[in-house]
């Protein structure tokens, strides 16, 4: 029997996004807080904290509960404390006022006419502050309710970036079908104009008998060798349906597939660059600049799968 049997009911991993946002708010203890947690994309995992004083020990615990949910992306992650009850305490800085009252006797040339409660009010005087009545135990309980709280802003990032990365697969599906489409376009050009192409062969030949007459009929087939496999692409245009049909097997894969996606893009550009080089005729390369066009419109999506 399986050790965990929910992991294997678990269907298709979807594709993720790497943008996306979340708040959450708590109140416990005496406080109340908001965490805010924002992604972009990145090329790795960065995280990126902001915790005010008193809570920096929450940042460990929150980098794991990241690391568990997240391979990817620039997370902002921050928290606002507000203290809703605390007693104040009020502290008189003797050592100011005495000097204040000095002064102000030399002033008048006598301490008994000081009016020490004018001076009180003076800033620097009269400090308060909060008195921190809370022990190791009490912040410890305090920072694990904060800290469970930034557990389900996490989760709710995660759902946010998984209802991203569906509509993202769908743009990326409709471009694949694009790119799909143009090529076998493509191919029906390249392939349904024999004529032309034999008409261009026996013209660059007849150039080359022009310019050498003692060319021997080994360096005729090696130069017209060279100049068929200039012209053909059916090596290109069946590479970028290779290409279309794993970057269909990634998505449906799904999970962290940017990066490989990512690489992906970049042999479906170099195809589509070489098909543009070596065609000879109007319509086919038109065709490859759509194509070139159709693959930077995925690769500009891509960058945004985790």
């Amino acid at each position: 029997m399986s050790e965990n049997p929910q992991k294997e009911k678990r269907g298709p991993v979807a594709v993720t996004s790497m943008t996306g946002f979340a708040s959450v708010e708590g109140m416990a203890a005496g406080y109340s807080w908001v965490w805010e947690v924002k992604s972009v994309n990145s090329k790795a995992l960065d995280l990126r904290f902001r915790l005010p004083a008193g809570f920096n020990k929450i940042e460990a615990e929150a980098r794991k509960g990241a690391v568990k949910r997240f391979t990817r992306g620039s997370l902002s992650i921050n928290l606002v404390v507000k203290a809703l009850e605390k007693p104040s305490s009020i502290e008189v800085n003797r050592e100011v006022l005495e000097k204040l009252t000095a002064l102000a006797a030399d002033f008048r040339g006598d301490a008994g006419v000081v009016n020490v409660e004018a001076l009180m009010g003076l800033r620097g005087v009269i400090e308060v502050g909060e008195v921190d009545l809370e022990d190791e135990e009490t912040i410890e309980k305090r920072n694990a309710v904060v800290t469970a709280t930034l557990e389900k802003a996490l989760e709710e990032l995660a759902c946010f970036r998984l209802s991203e990365g569906e509509r993202i697969a769908k743009v990326v599906e409709d471009h694949l079908q694009e790119i799909s489409e143009l090529t076998t376009q493509a191919s029906r050009v390249a392939g349904s104009q024999p004529g032309r192409r034999k008409a261009r062969l026996m013209k660059q030949l007849e150039e080359l008998l022009e310019e050498d007459n003692s060319l021997s009929e080994e360096r005729i087939s090696q130069e017209l060798a060279l100049i068929i496999a200039r012209g053909d692409v059916r090596e290109e245009l069946d590479r970028l349906l290779s290409h279309v049909a794993a970057a269909r097997d990634l998505l449906a894969q799904g999970g962290a597939i940017g990066r490989r996606f990512d690489f992906l893009c970049q042999e479906l550009n170099r195809e589509a660059n070489t098909l543009c080089s070596k065609s000879s005729d109007l319509d086919l390369t038109k065709l490859g600049l759509a194509l070139k066009a159709a693959i930077e419109r995925l690769r500009e999506q891509i960058q945004n799968i985790e």
